[in-house]
C-alpha cells in the first residue's frame, strides 16, 4: 500500500494498477484517459474480490456457520468504511445500490413519491447527467411535478442568480451535480445547499465524479442525500452508494420488495425492516462490497486530498496543451474551477473519428453526449470528445494526447 505523501508518487501509483502495462494495437502502449466513464482497479481491489471467493463466499446475514459470519462482517465492514469516508454520522445512513443512477432512483421513487405532489417545484441544473434528470422527469410525468433549471453560463458555471429566483418558488427539492461530468465544473455544493435549505427545499447531490477525486464531508455539506459509484472510485462495478439523512430514510417507504429488507411478512402484508436494510432487497453484491472497501482503502492510502492537488495540476496542464491545437475549443471553466476533465470539439472533426484515431495510438478517451444530451444541445453540439484525468495519469501522457491531435488534423488534411 502506498505511504500518504505530499506530493503524489505516480509512477508507484501506476505499478498498482496492472491494466496500465498493457499493450493495445500490436504494441502500442495504453493511455487511459476514460476515468470519468470508470477508473482502473489497482492490485488490492482484485485480490480483495479473488480472496472473498477463494476464502468466504457466503450469503450474508441470518446465516451462522463460518462462511456465513466472514461474508457479514466483510459487508458490513465496506459499510463502515463508505461512511468513515464521506463522513456520514452513522453506518446505517449508507445505502448500498448497484451504482449511482440506482441511488438517485431511489430517492425519487421513494422519496418523491411519498412527498411530492401536484404543482410541487424540483429545481435541477441544464449540466446534470441523464441519471439525474429522467428520473425526476418520469415522477413529473406521473405526479404532475414542475421542473425548473439552473442554467449555465458561457463560463460553465451554474448561474446562481438564476437559482436565488427559481428558490423563490419554494421549490420541494434540489438536485444537482457536484462535478459535471462533461465540464468538469466543480459546483458550490455547501452554498447550494445551504440555499436550498433556506428555502424549505431538500438538496441532493450526484457525487459519482467527486467523491473519487476530492475530499467530500457530508456533515460539513449539510446534504440530504448523496450518490456515487463504486466502479469510478477505484473500486469494482455493481454497487454504489446513497447517503441519506436518517430522519428522511426512516420515514421513506421501500424502495424494492423481497428477502432482507422486512421484519415480518404475512400473506397479506409485511413489516419492513429498519435501515439500511430497509432499502436492500434481496442478495446484494458482496464480493462487489468487499471491492469497494478495498478502494476506500487505497484511496485513503493514497490521500484524497493529494489525488485532488495531483489532478488540479494535471487538467491545468492539460488545458494549456489543448488550447495550443489549432481548431480546439475547449468546454467549460477554467482550470480552478474544474475537476479532471476536459471535454473539446476539433473543428471539422467528428468526436467519434477523434476518438477512433487516438485509439490507433494507445490513447482511450470517450466521445459521443456522455449521458448529457441536453447540455450538448445547449452548447450546440452534437458531440465532443472526453480526456478525463486520474491519481494514476501523467503529464506524459497529456504531451501523447496533445500530439496526436495533430496526427488526426494530418489524417484529415486539415
Amino acid at each position: 500500500m502506498i505511504t500518504k505523501t505530499k506530493r503524489l508518487d505516480v509512477a508507484r501509483v501506476r505499478a498498482d494498477f496492472p491494466i496500465l502495462s498493457r499493450h493495445v494495437h500490436d504494441g502500442v502502449p495504453l493511455i487511459y484517459l476514460d476515468s470519468t466513464a470508470t477508473s482502473q482497479k489497482p492490485q488490492a481491489v482484485i485480490q480483495a474480490m479473488d480472496d472473498f471467493y477463494h476464502s468466504s463466499n457466503a450469503n450474508i446475514h441470518r446465516g451462522i456457520h463460518v462462511l456465513a459470519e466472514e461474508a457479514t462482517a466483510l459487508y458490513e465492514a465496506a459499510r463502515e468504511k463508505a461512511a468513515r469516508f464521506i463522513h456520514a454520522p452513522s453506518a446505517r445512513q449508507i445505502i448500498f445500490t448497484r451504482n449511482a443512477t440506482e441511488a438517485i432512483n431511489l430517492v425519487a421513487y421513494s422519496w418523491g413519491r411519498a412527498n411530492l405532489e401536484a404543482g410541487d417545484v424540483v429545481v435541477l441544473t441544464e449540466m446534470e447527467h441523464h441519471s439525474n434528470l429522467v428520473p425526476w422527469q418520469i415522477l413529473a410525468a406521473e405526479k404532475h411535478v414542475r421542473l425548473e433549471f439552473i442554467p449555465v453560463g458561457e463560463d460553465g458555471l451554474l448561474d446562481l442568480g438564476v437559482y436565488r429566483t427559481l428558490l423563490e418558488m419554494q421549490p420541494k427539492l434540489v438536485a444537482f451535480t457536484h462535478m459535471s461530468n462533461v465540464l468538469g465544473t466543480i459546483n458550490p455544493a455547501a452554498e447550494m445547499v445551504q440555499l436550498a435549505h433556506q428555502a424549505g427545499a431538500i438538496a441532493l447531490i450526484d457525487g459519482a465524479q467527486s467523491v473519487p477525486h476530492f475530499p467530500v464531508d457530508v456533515q460539513a455539506l449539510d446534504v440530504d442525500f448523496l450518490a456515487f459509484s463504486s466502479h469510478k472510485m477505484c473500486g469494482p462495478t455493481g454497487i454504489g452508494v446513497l447517503y441519506g439523512r436518517k430522519e428522511l430514510l426512516e420515514a421513506m417507504p421501500p424502495f424494492l420488495g423481497g428477502g432482507d429488507m422486512i421484519k415480518r411478512v404475512y400473506l397479506r402484508s409485511f413489516a419492513p425492516n429498519e435501515i439500511p436494510y430497509k432499502f436492500e432487497a434481496g442478495t446484494p453484491a458482496i464480493a462487489e462490497a468487499v471491492g469497494l472497501g478495498a478502494a476506500i482503502d487505497y484511496l485513503q492510502s493514497v490521500g484524497m486530498d493529494v489525488i485532488a492537488e495531483h489532478e488540479q495540476e494535471i487538467i491545468a496542464y492539460a488545458l494549456e496543451r489543448l488550447e495550443e491545437v489549432p481548431g480546439v475549443k475547449l468546454l467549460g471553466p477554467t482550470a480552478e474551477h474544474k475537476g479532471g476533465v476536459a471535454s473539446f470539439t476539433l473543428v471539422g472533426i467528428h468526436p467519434h473519428d477523434v476518438s477512433q484515431i487516438l485509439d490507433t495510438q494507445g490513447i482511450a478517451i470517450r466521445a459521443g453526449h456522455h449521458c448529457a444530451m441536453p447540455l450538448h444541445e445547449k452548447y450546440g453540439i452534437p458531440a465532443s470528445a472526453r480526456a478525463s484525468f486520474y491519481l494514476y495519469n501523467t503529464k506524459e501522457e497529456v504531451d501523447k494526447l496533445a500530439e496526436s491531435l495533430y496526427t488526426v488534423r494530418r489524417i484529415f488534411g486539415i
